[in-house]
C-alpha cells in the first residue's frame, strides 16, 4: 500500500519552486484575458509558425511566409516538403522549444546563451516578415531580454 502522507517529502528548494508554479499558475489563469499577456500570446504563435516552417526545411520545401497577428492567429505559407510532418510540427515544435527554454534556464550561463540565441532569431525575422504586428513583437521581444542581462549583470557586480 503507497504511503500518502507528505511528511519529509520535499527540501526547501522543491517547496519554493512548487509555490511558485502555483502562484504563476493563478497569475496566468487570472490574468488570460487581458492584454497584459498579448506578446506573450504573440511569441507562441511565432514559436508555432517557426515550427512549421522548420518542418517544412528539413524535408525541402520552400517556406513562402509567415505572418503572426493580432487577434492571436498566425498562418505559414509553403510550397512542397512533407505535408505529414510539416502539420503536426506546429505544435510538437511549440513542446520542444519550451523544452529547450526550460532546460537552459538551469543554469546562467546556459539562460545567456538561450536569450542570445532568440534575440538572434527575432533580429531575423524583423527583417523578413511581412506585418507589423510580427515586427512590433520582435523589436518588444528583442528588448525585453536586454533588461534582464543588464539587471543580472548589476546584481552580479553589486558589492554586498
Amino acid at each position: 500500500m503507497p504511503n500518502w502522507e507528505l511528511k519529509h517529502c520535499c527540501k526547501h528548494e522543491q517547496i519554493v519552486f512548487l509555490a511558485t508554479l502555483g502562484v504563476c499558475a493563478v497569475v496566468i489563469l487570472a490574468l488570460w484575458r487581458t492584454v497584459l499577456l498579448l506578446p506573450f500570446k504573440l511569441v507562441t504563435v511565432f514559436i508555432h509558425e517557426a515550427s512549421h516552417a522548420i518542418a517544412c526545411k528539413l524535408t525541402c520545401g520552400h517556406v513562402e511566409g509567415i505572418q503572426v497577428h493580432a487577434n492571436e492567429g498566425g498562418t505559414t505559407q509553403t510550397r512542397g516538403g512533407v505535408y505529414w510532418f510539416i502539420l503536426p510540427a506546429g505544435y510538437l515544435g511549440s513542446a520542444f522549444w519550451g523544452m529547450v527554454l526550460v532546460l537552459a534556464s538551469t543554469k546562467l550561463l546556459s539562460a545567456r546563451i538561450a536569450a542570445g540565441c532568440l534575440v538572434v532569431t527575432l533580429i531575423v525575422v524583423l527583417f523578413v516578415a511581412k506585418n507589423w504586428t510580427l515586427r512590433g513583437l520582435c523589436i518588444g521581444k528583442i528588448i525585453h531580454p536586454a533588461r534582464f542581462f543588464y539587471y543580472f549583470e548589476a546584481m552580479r557586480t553589486r558589492p554586498n
